[in-house]
């Protein structure tokens, strides 16, 4: 059959070069298709000793554990984790939501009154404050508590204020009293945790799991809207699952249609785990297909033997215009910031998410494609795999 899904080599390129032209917008004007939000968190060099909590909301789970840092290296006491998806917080108000949350936070036994510290990957659009908060800008990932803000139209409501809110309710709680919250997206958790990588001229950080988005440590002159002066870098969550690209399909437009936030995050649809299930269902939307298929099943189907399979063929199709999609978006990223600095020849990828790492072959199929896109001299090195990337990134947060 056709792969209506094939992207050529020229397409990604042109893909690429709208998502630099993006970034810089994002980063010279709010409220652009690119939010590039600065992080006003700076991630410490000197981290010694120090026990805090940590937390991971992502859109499938919500993990809390106790993080102990002894010689400058983290070490994860305890996790506990809960199942919170779109389905799971559906009808939830905030209130609900943060219940079940302490629940969680509380039944860790190793949490005491000596942890006062928070960090927080919160892997949903929120502008940073300066504090190191954050507030919420709209849902994604079919996520929606209803007085929270998701519409963009209660930005004076302080639900929104994602960690003061939480600290709020959790110190009802007579035994432990919270002092400090600070709240990261779960790009810029995955890379604060590769910085200990060393010998590179800039760092990225990419989810691709349930949803996708890419952070980068950005000199603060060359982010316009900041009006600064100094040269330091800064954490940039560039909210990249936000972007419109070109060369969708119908098949993508009528899953776009079904969605709570039609007609954004385009980017993110056509590629992470929480939409790539619809989009294989939509295209066989006249076969019996199981109602709740998912990014697991999609990668069971692109492992199978039977390569005469028509699902199996699609499933595969669907994986490899995912992954030159991120390709792509690496690509576009890597151009901004060897315009920024054109000395930019060595950068390091830290990657999170199971679609990234448990598809088949995805991987390789990212290599491949960044081997043609990147500029001339640039090379980009993946890590390998970080175990809980998001945990240790806001621990390092919380003591930053």
């Amino acid at each position: 059959m056709k792969n209506i899904f094939d992207l050529t080599h020229e397409e990604l390129k042109v893909i690429a070069n709208r998502l630099q032209v993006k970034i810089e917008e994002g980063i010279q004007k709010d409220g652009m298709e690119i939010l590039g939000i600065p992080t006003h968190i700076v991630p410490s060099e000197n981290i010694s000793e120090g026990k805090v909590l940590a937390l991971d909301w992502g859109g499938t789970n919500f993990r809390a554990a106790v993080v102990e840092f002894k010689k400058g290296k983290p070490q994860i006491l305890e996790i506990k984790e809960i199942p919170l998806s779109a389905k799971e917080t559906d009808g939830l108000k905030q209130h609900d939501l943060y219940s079940a949350m302490a629940e969680a936070i509380f039944s860790l036994k190793t949490l005491d009154q000596s942890v006062t510290n928070i960090g927080y990957c919160f892997s949903y659009p929120a502008a940073a404050r300066l504090n190191g908060d954050a507030i919420l800008l709209h849902w994604t990932k079919e996520i929606f508590i209803t007085d929270m803000q998701g519409d963009n139209k209660q930005k004076d409501n302080p639900n929104n204020i994602v960690g003061e809110s939480l600290v709020k309710h959790l110190n009802t709680n007579q035994d432990i009293n919270f002092k400090n919250i600070k709240v990261i997206n779960d790009t810029v958790a995955c890379l604060f945790a590769g910085l200990s990588e060393q010998g590179y001229d800039a760092y990225i950080g990419l989810i691709v799991g349930t949803g996708t988005n890419m952070a980068s440590l950005m000199r603060r002159d060359k982010i316009e809207k900041l009006n600064s002066k100094e040269t330091g870098r800064i954490p940039v969550n560039l909210e990249s699952g936000g972007f419109n690209p070109p060369y969708l399909t119908v098949i993508d437009n009528l899953v776009d249609a079904t969605t709570n936030n039609k007609g954004e995050h385009r980017f993110e649809k056509a590629i992470s785990g929480g939409y790539l299930g619809e989009i294989f269902k939509t295209v066989f939307m006249y076969e019996k297909i199981k109602y709740d298929f998912d990014g697991y099943d999609l990668s069971q189907l692109i492992a199978s033997k039977d390569d005469a399979d028509e699902k199996v063929q699609v499933a595969r199709q669907l994986a490899e215009r995912s992954a030159k999609l991120v390709a792509a978006s690496i690509a576009g990223l890597v151009q901004e910031l060897v315009r920024q600095d054109e000395n930019t020849k060595k950068i390091g990828l830290a990657v999170d998410g199971s679609v990234f790492w448990k598809t088949p072959n995805y991987k390789n199929m990212v290599e491949a494609e960044l081997k043609i896109l990147l500029p001339v001299g640039v090379k980009v090195d993946i890590f390998p795999p970080m175990e809980n990337p998001n945990l240790i990134g806001a621990a390092i947060a919380a003591l930053s």
